[in-house]
């Protein structure tokens, strides 16, 4: 097995190091063996890791080396103008760090999401729950002498809006909203991963009022998994100490941790139970279709013929995500009909309103998205660990 990027990068470090204190020492022999072993390292972390930010520092290291070792071994001479200074392991850690601090900062986004409970539609069970866990607490902390939840498990089919519910909930307490990549954090090299979990968390710490940590498919960084390697181990160890320090030592940092997936049960148990709350986020039922229909349709000429109850309930089964496709699938009937009667580009010509009849052709092509088998896995996970 391919040693991980930051084992190498140890190793490295290491031989350098050894090479860099031979040499200044006049030990020949030792500082080109230190500086070879060094070159082969980073050739190697470059071959295994091509993708790797710090590659190109390592590819001007190995030609620095290669460089001395052609002085030491009396190859070349060396420039009087310009002296060898090699870098010590400490510089080379410096330079790391910065590289992987930038890495973490590439992993998140951090934005004030412009997002109201308005724009969340039904979903009336999950708001509530966040309301009591997040919203009243950050209002009046004082209120809550045992504390309050830090984490918020949301499951569910896709396009149910798990996203637009955390971001809502960003919105109402004013917090710096802060997704996190899951699945980058683990395809990055497993040797920084844990440290970037915990850069996270210490930039949630330092947002002012508060912060709100959102992890989407979460189940790519704590799904459970038969053969994990020590660096998979360390990440998801890092981040329910994280979790932990939340409420510890007495300290109420105003920082909250989201996460939502759509396969609640691939995730570990000890994860599972750091998330006070777990939601079921499960399709909309007639009265959340019909609002989702008014919402998509809002901005569409529609013909008086078009009965927007009727398709809420024609679209059992369908998500909020599954009706906007509808609804734009039934406007790109009238577009492409402009363009297909030859004047869309005639000035001023605009399509005919959006009818009943085009509604319905959208729906004999386009089915839910979610699978009858699926909505039973999610209510047998809920039999288990529903916590509202």
């Amino acid at each position: 097995m391919a040693l991980a990027a930051g084992e190498l990068e140890k190793a490295a470090i290491r031989y350098a190091s050894e090479a860099v204190t031979a040499d200044k020492q006049g030990a020949r022999g030792k500082a080109i063996a230190g500086y070879q072993q060094a070159i082969e390292t980073l050739a190697n972390l470059i071959s295994l890791y091509p993708q790797y930010d710090l590659n190109k520092i390592y590819v001007q290291r190995i030609k620095s080396y290669q460089q001395r070792i052609k002085v030491l071994k009396g190859e070349v001479p060396e420039e009087p103008d310009i002296p060898f200074t090699p870098s010590s392991s400490d510089q080379i850690s410096a330079q790391l760090e910065s590289v992987n601090r930038t890495v973490a900062d590439q992993l998140v986004l951090q934005e004030k999401p412009n997002v109201r409970w308005a724009d969340v539609i039904g979903l009336d069970d999950a708001k509530r729950a966040i309301r009591e866990s997040i919203v009243y607490p950050t209002r009046r902390p004082d209120l809550f002498p045992l504390g309050w939840p830090r984490g918020i498990l949301l499951y569910g089919p896709p396009g149910c809006g798990k996203t637009l519910l955390a971001a809502a909930t960003a919105a109402e307490i004013e917090a710096t909203f802060i997704t996190v990549d899951a699945a980058a954090i683990m395809s990055r090299w497993l040797g920084e991963a844990e440290k970037n979990v915990a850069r996270v968390f210490s930039l949630a710490r330092a947002s002012k009022p508060s912060a709100l940590i959102f992890i989407d498919e979460v189940d790519a960084l704590f799904g459970q998994h038969r053969n994990d390697v020590g660096g998979e181990v360390r990440v998801r160890n890092q981040f329910l100490k994280e979790m932990d320090g939340l409420v510890d030592k007495g300290r109420n940092p105003m920082v909250y941790v989201i996460a939502a997936t759509n396969k609640p049960w691939d995730l570990d148990l000890p994860f599972i139970r750091r998330f006070q709350k777990r939601i079921l986020v499960t399709l909309p039922d007639r009265a959340a279709r019909l609002n989702s229909f008014q919402q998509y349709t809002r901005h569409l000429n529609l013909a008086k013929d078009v009965e927007l109850e009727r398709l809420a309930e024609l679209t059992e089964r369908y998500s909020p995500s599954d009706i906007r496709d509808v609804c734009q699938g039934a406007h790109m009937e009238v577009v492409r009909e402009l363009f297909e009667s030859g004047t869309a580009e005639s000035p001023g010509s605009s399509p005919r309103p959006v009818n009943m009849a085009d509604f319905e052709s959208v729906l004999k092509v386009r089915k839910p998205t979610v699978a009858q088998e699926y909505l039973r896995s999610y209510d047998l996970f809920q039999e288990s660990f529903k916590a509202l």
